[in-house]
């Protein structure tokens, strides 16, 4: 005799949907919460900025200093490990939009931003790489908007997360390298 399942995997998916926009909500306000206390994390290095950085883009539509945090250790550090630390943690940090996305964007649904963003992505699926990565490079309120389609498009995270990787990176080497160029100058 076999047995009903407890859940219909619809039930699941709206359940796992629930826990992950409910994830989202708290690490975003929790990280709103302690963003003055976030840059005692430069005295520890690069994997110091790497934590910030994941911590400064994990916030959706909240916002965190993360880029400036990057000009200013751009003058510190190695501009380019500075990059690299902050651009793989922005990416990481990214996921949260892309869960968010995937727990449901009825948040955002309605914004005429968002809607662009999703209408292009669904025209070209074979350019939403190039799309997250663009959105990525450039410094702009709406990634999280972007992070939100791509989850809402179910885009695969591993191709989200590579796009948006390398998007970060770019934009943490001029903005690592504008605050060395700067240090430099008052030299």
């Amino acid at each position: 005799m076999a047995t009903k399942p407890l859940l219909t995997p619809k039930q699941r998916l709206t359940i796992a949907r629930l826990l992950a926009l409910a994830l989202v909500i708290g690490v975003s306000v929790y990280i709103y919460s302690i963003r003055d206390q976030a840059a005692q994390l430069a005295r520890y290095g690069y994997p110091g900025i790497f934590v910030l950085s994941i911590l400064a883009n994990a916030t959706v539509l909240l916002p965190a200093p993360g880029v400036l945090f990057v000009f200013a250790m751009g003058a510190v550090f190695d501009p380019f490990w500075v990059a690299i630390a902050a651009g793989l943690g922005a990416a990481i940090g990214e996921l949260s939009g892309y869960l968010a996305g995937f727990g449901g964007q009825a948040v955002v649904e309605r914004a005429d931003i968002y809607q662009r963003i999703i209408d292009w992505m669904q025209r070209h699926p074979k350019s939403d790489f190039w799309m997250v990565l663009l959105l990525a490079f450039i410094p702009n309120p709406f990634f999280d908007l972007a992070g939100i389609a791509a989850g809402a498009l179910r885009i695969p995270v591993l191709r989200f997360l590579i796009a948006c990787s390398l998007g970060k990176i770019l934009k943490m080497l001029v903005i690592a390298y504008l605050g060395a160029s700067v240090d430099w100058l008052a030299k």
